[in-house]
This record gives C-alpha cells, sequence and structure tokens, in this order.
C-alpha cells in the first residue's frame, strides 16, 4: 500500500497526482516535481529563475516537514531547466540547501514546464 504525502503548505496538485507519495512502511518517498507556484495564491511567483528557484525550496521544504524529513534525508532529485543559462545560478541557490553530502542529481533542459515555470525539481527521500 501507498501512502499519500499531501500539506496546505505546498502547493496543491495542479493536475491527477499527488504532492507526493511514501511506500509501504514509509521508508521512501517520492515528491512530486515543485515548480514555483506560492501556495497561497497558486501563482508563480516573479522575480525570474532566482526568485522561483528559492520558492521551488520552500514547497520541497514543506513537503519533507510534512513527512518528517529534512534536505538530509533527500537522496535523489532531478532538476528541470527552462534554459540551462540558468544552471549556475539554480546550482548557487540549491546548494545552500545541501551544504554536506548532497544528493544524487540529474539536471536536463527541457523545452517548456508546467504554467511556463523556469525550473522543476523533483525528490526521492529516504527516511
Amino acid at each position: 500500500m501507498k501512502k499519500i504525502v499531501n500539506t496546505r503548505n505546498a502547493p496543491a496538485a495542479i493536475g491527477p497526482y499527488s504532492q507526493g507519495v511514501a511506500t509501504e512502511g514509509g521508508r521512501t518517498v517520492y515528491l512530486s516535481g515543485q515548480i514555483a507556484l506560492d501556495p497561497a495564491t497558486g501563482q508563480i511567483v516573479e522575480g525570474g529563475v532566482e526568485a522561483e528557484t528559492k520558492q521551488v525550496m520552500k514547497n520541497i521544504e514543506a513537503l519533507l516537514k510534512e513527512v518528517g524529513a529534512n534536505f538530509e534525508h533527500v537522496v535523489k532529485t532531478t532538476i528541470f531547466l527552462k534554459d540551462f543559462n540558468d544552471f549556475a545560478t539554480v546550482n548557487q541557490l540549491y546548494g545552500a540547501h545541501f551544504p554536506k553530502n548532497p544528493p544524487a542529481r540529474s539536471t536536463v533542459e527541457v523545452v517548456r514546464l508546467p504554467r511556463d515555470a523556469k525550473i522543476e525539481i523533483e525528490c526521492i527521500v529516504s527516511l
């Protein structure tokens, strides 16, 4: 059986998916990709890739708290970027959340993201 992860402190799903899913026993949690939606307004934050990255990390942090975890529990991330020229900015902001023992990661450039976001990050968490 799986357990659905849901919190009001992160944006509600904008499609037929869950914010996250924990496996039976709750030891592994898969967090759906987060874009820079403000949970209060449901809108993408303004301010470019820097503001969007900060909001994405806030959204991930809210989901981690919901499952009793923090960034140290993240074992794998995938970053989707609209423009790979933003990599240095994203990498710096992302890296601040993983000062030691960072997770495995893939980063890919994509043609388009939901709501025309500039960045999306998904995570796998081990508890």
